[in-house]
This record gives structure tokens, sequence and C-alpha cells, in this order.
């Protein structure tokens, strides 16, 4: 499992894709043979998910849409589990403690946990209507993605089943987890936005939103109030938008696939998302330059980004660091309003090593037993957090110190000096990525400490996990060779204050945190 071989990737990301084929088969025979009264309630077109299965392209499953709407399609699933063992338990108050356990485990990443305890405790009282509401809403969402991922087979599906037209409820709300403005719809699976309009959106202003898309054999519509209006038609076997596309990003060129730049979200000062706007030529640019620098500086880590990264969000936000999510591989939310050139790159490389090493957990088990528990120290968000959330920093932190001493190398020796600058980076940018370099290594280095600890003492790490903290270790030493000899220039820096209070805050950490004993777990 070395860290950047890509021909293994490649074959993970094949794996990837075909499992997740089959995930959506078998949850539509679930819904179908387990669920189908639960199904029926929420209007779930089982029929049209099933056609989507076997007309999606196998390299359209790793897509961080398609992915993403398999992996809310899965969560349905269970919460429909969920309904149906409540009707039958006899203790509900044990049973919620439990849920609410699982959910905290399970979904950490989502807004479940939240939907069905707004208070933050297992309270079994209302429980039923608020599962029932979540399962609603993910219908709905599910069901509208599937419509609009290809119209003509939501068209064939009508036909198939001879009715002469199939409503379902249709959302015009901003989701922010995919920055879909509102006002309009996500097409296909590469993120492509139709606006609604004019007259359209004032129908929606006045109706609250509720609408209804009309699915018949020429075609699909929406009806809101008394107003009708033709959203995609069909002919020629093919069909036509009617709703004008609307550029809400860009695309840079990235080896075989593009690579998209949504639209930008805007976070209000409660570090909130408040809204979705157009991003700006500028923004792109900088993406695309930060793209290059590291396809200049790096091809091996470029490799990997191309291969891994198909979407990047700009984030419009002060004191929001950049994110990804597990259940949508190759979406990076990238914070470029906030950060420099330097730190762009950065965050570039740090949201792919995210998908790098979720690609990785989904097909090898690297710990157990830890229960999530928040007990190991991390230098990066000086607190406690569970192995999940030590292995992850260590494994992002340790590609962001080989970029910064790939970076270093690239800049030195001849003609370093003029691609550093055409990447739009200034002197003390190098010194900084130099600085970042040794503080990425001392904080890496305290990590895999506690990850040691956790693999020997107290038996969480499996095999897997344990080869994977070797490789880890094995990266920053050859990385700590190689900076060394910048390390007198950066003490004697303005940066070697930092790098000192650093080094002291992680001994100080050590003495409080130390490694953690049997006994306190």
């Amino acid at each position: 499992m070395p860290l950047l071989e890509l021909p293994l990737l490649t074959r993970l990301t094949d794996e990837f894709r075909l499992s997740m084929q089959r995930l959506l088969q078998d949850l539509c025979r679930e819904l179908q043979t387990d669920y189908p009264d639960l199904s029926s309630r929420y209007d779930l077109p089982v029929g049209l998910f099933q056609i989507l299965s076997r007309s999606l392209a196998v390299e359209s499953y790793s897509n961080w849409k398609v992915a993403g709407w398999i992996e809310s399609l899965n969560d349905l699933v269970y919460f429909l589990d969920i309904l149906q063992q409540w009707e039958r338990e006899p203790d509900r108050a044990e049973f919620t403690q439990q849920l609410f356990t699982e959910c905290q485990e399970k979904f950490f990443e989502n807004s479940y946990l939240h939907d069905l305890f707004p208070l933050g405790r297992p309270r079994a009282a209302g429980l039923e209507k608020r599962l029932t509401s979540l399962c609603r809403r993910l219908a709905r969402e599910l069901t509208q993605e599937s419509i609009l991922f290809d119209p003509g087979l939501a068209v064939k599906w009508c036909k198939q089943r001879t009715v002469p037209r199939w409503e379902a409820p249709a959302i015009f709300d901003a989701n922010f987890e995919r920055a879909d403005a509102g006002n309009g719809i996500s097409v296909g699976i590469a993120g492509e936005w139709r606006e609604a309009p004019a007259e359209v959106r004032g129908c929606l202003k006045r109706a609250s939103g509720q609408a209804t898309f009309l699915i018949g054999a020429s075609g699909i519509s929406v009806r809101i109030g008394r107003k009708t209006s033709e959203v995609w038609t069909a002919w020629g076997g093919q069909g036509e938008w009617s709703w004008p596309s609307q550029a809400t990003g860009a695309a840079l060129e990235a080896g075989q696939c593009p690579v998209t730049i949504g639209p930008t979200l805007v976070y209000g000062k409660d570090r909130q998302p408040r809204a979705i706007v157009r991003t700006k030529q500028t923004e792109a640019e900088r993406i695309s330059r930060a793209w290059e620098t590291i396809q200049a500086a790096w091809p091996e880590g470029a490799g990997v980004l191309a291969l891994l990264t198909s979407r990047i969000v700009p984030l419009k936000a002060k004191g929001v660091v950049s994110f990804s999510y597990r259940h949508r591989p190759g979406l990076s939310f990238i914070n470029c309003f906030d950060r420099d050139n330097l730190d762009l790159i950065d965050d570039v490389i740090h949201e792919n090593s995210h998908h790098h090493l979720n690609l990785l957990l989904r097909k090898y088990v690297m710990y157990h037993g830890d229960h999530h528990q928040q007990i190991f120290y991390s230098p990066w968000r000086r607190s406690l957090r569970p192995l999940r959330g030590i292995l992850h920093a260590a494994f992002t932190f340790t590609m962001g110190a080989l970029l910064f001493d790939r970076l270093s190398t690239w800049a030195s020796g001849p003609g370093g000096s003029a691609r550093w600058k055409h990447a739009g980076l200034t002197p003390r940018d190098l010194q900084r990525a130099r600085f970042r370099c040794l503080e990425e290594v001392e904080s890496v280095r305290y990590s895999l400490q506690d990850l040691h600890y956790a693999d020997r003492h107290l038996g969480w790490l499996t095999g897997s996990g344990r080869r994977m903290v070797g490789h880890l270790a094995e990266a920053i030493e050859q990385i700590e060779r190689r900076i060394e000899p910048h390390c007198k220039a950066v003490s004697l820096s303005t940066f070697g204050p930092a790098l000192r209070r650093h080094n002291d805050e992680l001994r100080k950490a050590r003495q409080t945190y130390g490694p953690m004993r049997l006994s306190e777990v």
C-alpha cells in the first residue's frame, strides 16, 4: 500500500465503482422485497432507480454526484429499517439510546443526528415523527436527482409503466452540501445548472417554493400553482432542455477528465453557509494556477490529484477551513478568499488527501475497537480526537509535508526563482513552505507515536493500519532528511520563533496527555 502508487489507486477506483454499482442494485432489491409498503408511502421510483443502475456508465459510479446519491439512498434504506423496527420495539427508550449512539458513530459528517435529536440527547418523544420527516425529505431529494440525472430515462420509465403522467415533488431550495443554488435545478452528473425562467421564479416566490414535476411521454414540466413550465422536451429519442444553462464556474483540464470549478459557497459571520453565487473568473484562474503549480512541482502528487478530485467549490468564508465529505468522493470545498496562493495549493492537496485515504479505507479496514473515543491529542486542532481523526490528520499532513518538500526543491536551482514567481508565490512564501514542512514533520511524528501506541498497547490497528502507519513514518523520515539543509535558515528567519513555539507546545502536550493508559480507555 505505498502512499502514491497510482496503478493501485486506479485499480481501487475501478473496484469502488463496481461496488457502488452493486450497492445500488442491492438497495433496489431491498426496497422491493423488504420495504415495499414504505417505498410506496414515500413514492420512491424504485423502477427508475433500477433503470439508472443499468444505464449509468461504470465510470460514473465514482462521480461525486452519483456516489453521493447512492450513499444517500443507502442512508434512507437504513432509516426505513429503523422505522420498521420502531413499530415493533417494546422498549423504545433503550432503542432510542442505541440509535443515538449509532448515529453519533455512523453519521458524524451528516445532519441526521441533529435532525433526529435536535436537543443533543436521546429523546424518544417525537422520534417517530422526526424519522418520518427525515425519510420524506431524503425520498424527495433522491427522486428529484434520479429524474434529472437523465430525463430521458424518467420518460422511458413512465412509458414502461403505461401511466400517462407521473407527478413528483420539485425542490428549488438551495442545497449547500452540493453547492446547488436555489431557483433552478442541477442536471446530469457534472453539476450543470439550469436556471428557472423569471416568470417561474416569481411563481415559486408566491407559492413559497411549492412545486411539482410532471413527467410524461412528451417530456418533463414543472407545475407551480396554476403555472406550468416546460423543463425538458423529448424528441427523436433524445431531448432538449427548455430552461437556460447558467454558467456557475469553469473547468480546467487535468488529464483524462476535466475538473469542474463550481459556484462559490458564501458563509455568513456566524460561519454558516448563506448563499451560492457565481464564481469569479479571478478565483477560477487562481485555482487553475494552483493546479498547474502542483503538476509542475510534484508530478507524482498531481497524478493522484487528477485521479481523485473532480470538482472544486470555492468557499468565501472567514475563519472556515477547506473541507470535503466521505460520501461525496472527489468534491472539495476550498477557501479561496481567506487564504493566499500557497495556502490554496496546500488546501487542494489536503482535501485530495482525504479523498485518497477514504478510498483506501473503503478497501482496507485499518482500525477497530476504538469506539470513537476522543482520547488522542491532535497537534493541528489542539484538542482530543478519536483514532479515526488522528489517522486522517497524520495521512493528510504527511501529504502536506511532501508537497512543501517538493515545492522547496522545485523553487531551488536554475530557473527556480522564475518558476516560483510565475506560480504567484513570493520569496517569503518559499521560506514559509520550508517552515510548514518542518512544522508538519514534527506534528506528524507526534501523532505517529500515538498511532503506534494504539497499535501495540491497545490493539486497535489492523495489519493494514499498521502498514499504513509504517509508510507514513518512512515518508516523514525521508522528508526530514531532504528538508534538513534548510533548518538553520528557517530557525533564523521570522518563522523561527513560531517553529520553536510549536515544538514547545508538542512537548507540553506530550507531558499533559502522554500515551494513553489502558485504564483510561
